[in-house]
C-alpha cells in the first residue's frame, strides 16, 4: 500500500499531481498503489473535493 499523507490538503496535492503526471484515471492509480478508492475519496470529500473523471482531478 502507498504511504499517502493523512492530512487531507496534502493528500489532495499529491493525488492530483499523481493523476496529472502518471495515471489516466483514479482507478488505475488505486490499482497501482494497491489502495481502496475510499481511502482517498472519503478524506477529500470531507474538505469539499470530489473526483471529476473528465478532468482526471479532484475538484
Amino acid at each position: 500500500m502507498a504511504d499517502l499523507p493523512k492530512d487531507p490538503a496534502m493528500l489532495l496535492s499529491i493525488v492530483n499531481m499523481k493523476l496529472r503526471d502518471f495515471y489516466p484515471s483514479l482507478d488505475v492509480l488505486c490499482d497501482d498503489l494497491e489502495i481502496e478508492k475510499d481511502a482517498i475519496c472519503v478524506p477529500l470529500s470531507g474538505i469539499g473535493y470530489e473526483y471529476d473523471e473528465r478532468q482526471n482531478q479532484f475538484v
